[in-house]
């Protein structure tokens, strides 16, 4: 099992109903709803962002400025979906 950490967030009255409600609608729990949304977003390690632009070079042969300007572009389009 992966390790997993704790956070505490303050979030305003409102959200924290709507987050709740969100979460008990789709039979999740808020951590699973932020981890996704946290995903969504692109959020990463630097370690993983580095290796997906490692994996993005070998596989197309790219210099490591092309293939993280790639890596940018990608993540950009996949946050406006």
């Amino acid at each position: 099992m992966a390790a997993v950490a704790r956070l505490t967030i303050t979030l305003p009255d409102e959200l924290h109903r709507a987050l709740k409600e969100t979460a008990a609608r789709r039979k999740k729990t808020i951590g699973d709803l932020v981890a996704e949304s946290l995903a969504f977003y692109g959020v990463k390690s630097s370690e993983s962002a580095r290796e997906l632009v490692a994996r993005a070079r070998r596989r197309a042969a790219l210099s490591e400025a092309a293939a993280l300007e790639l890596a940018r572009k990608e993540t950009r389009r996949v946050r406006r979906q």
